[in-house]
């Protein structure tokens, strides 16, 4: 599932921003719901947050396998250095 994710341009940090956007939308649906429908009371409120903020962890969890299968293939790093390979600071040489 990750590589067919990947191959149709679903990238790590497209994961990542979707589950930091997620935080802000469970946010926002709460105070919104707490306004909408003053009548319901906080425990409705309070479900629409959760609703959504639940989607936080599976998009952190997308990212890192994205990230993993990013690092396995060689794209991840490729983006910093051409070969692929891990370059070290050598402090005194």
């Amino acid at each position: 599932m990750i590589k067919k994710l990947h191959d149709i341009g679903l990238r790590s940090e497209h994961a990542y921003t979707a589950a930091v956007a997620s935080i802000g939308l469970s946010m926002f649906t709460w105070a919104a719901s707490l306004r909408a429908e003053p009548g319901r009371g906080l425990d409705r409120a309070d479900r629409w947050g959760i609703f959504v903020g639940e989607w936080a962890p599976t998009f952190f969890g997308l990212g890192l396998a994205l990230s993993h299968y990013e690092q396995e293939e060689g794209s991840l790093m490729g983006k910093a250095h051409a070969d692929g390979a891990r370059k070290r600071d050598v402090v005194g040489a």
